[in-house]
């Protein structure tokens, strides 16, 4: 019957060599994981980003489509005409700005006139979108989480002659000939997360405006 051989251990130099072979595996495994929560991260505050500027947009858009609207407004179409209380839009003309102011009738019952209530609009102010309601600015997106770096809009105006309505029919050239505009603008609305500079958004967007702006005349 053989003797059983003595049973030997690991040596210092494999021991030491498993060991640099774990921690390697351990320190690869755990990039891959700090790497894994970055990506994850900055994935949800770009969807964040996206989905408050997309919202702040969307807003701004809905509400300014009824700038203008006036409960009387066959007033302006035929005589004796009465102008629309509520036509002025800012910008109406040039170059885009941060401020867009307008108003809409809200009255039960129209009094003609542009309440404190109706007076409404957006501007960007240290970068936040605030909106205008009751006369005083409040904030409409959180700059803890959003900061809004542009927001511009830029005011398009198409005026469509209405001279060949009357009769005799006039043109451009005739004082006081009827015509009609249409308003519409361009949204730019940039935003970047305050979290992180380096994750930016931006959204574009085109708003008709409902109410077409008429030229309270008559027909020469």
């Amino acid at each position: 019957m053989d003797r059983m051989r003595p049973q030997r251990g690991l040596s210092l130099i494999e021991l030491l060599l498993g060991c640099a072979v774990g921690l390697l595996i351990a320190g690869g495994a755990t990039r891959l994981f700090v790497e894994h929560l970055r990506d994850s991260r900055r994935l949800l505050l770009e969807a964040r980003l996206h989905q408050d500027l997309r919202a702040a947009a969307a807003l701004v858009a809905r509400d300014l489509r009824r700038a203008g609207f006036w409960q009387q407004a066959l007033a302006a179409t035929v005589p004796p005409r009465r102008p629309n209380p509520y036509r002025d839009i800012t910008p109406s003309v040039g170059p885009g700005t941060d401020v867009t102011t307008y108003s809409f009738s809200r009255d039960t019952t129209e009094n003609d006139l542009v309440d404190l209530s109706e007076a409404t609009g957006f501007r960007l102010s240290q970068g936040t979108l605030q909106t205008l309601n009751g006369g005083s600015w409040q904030a409409l997106t959180d700059p803890a989480v959003l900061r809004v770096t542009r927001f511009v809009v830029s005011p398009r105006r198409l005026t469509i002659p209405l001279g060949h309505l009357c009769h005799p029919a006039c043109d451009a050239t005739t004082t006081a000939c009827p015509s009609l505009t249409v308003r519409s603008y361009r949204l730019e609305l940039h935003g970047e997360s305050a979290s992180d500079s380096q994750i930016q958004r931006q959204i574009h967007e085109a708003v008709r405006v409902r109410n077409d702006e008429v030229a309270a005349v008559d027909c020469p």
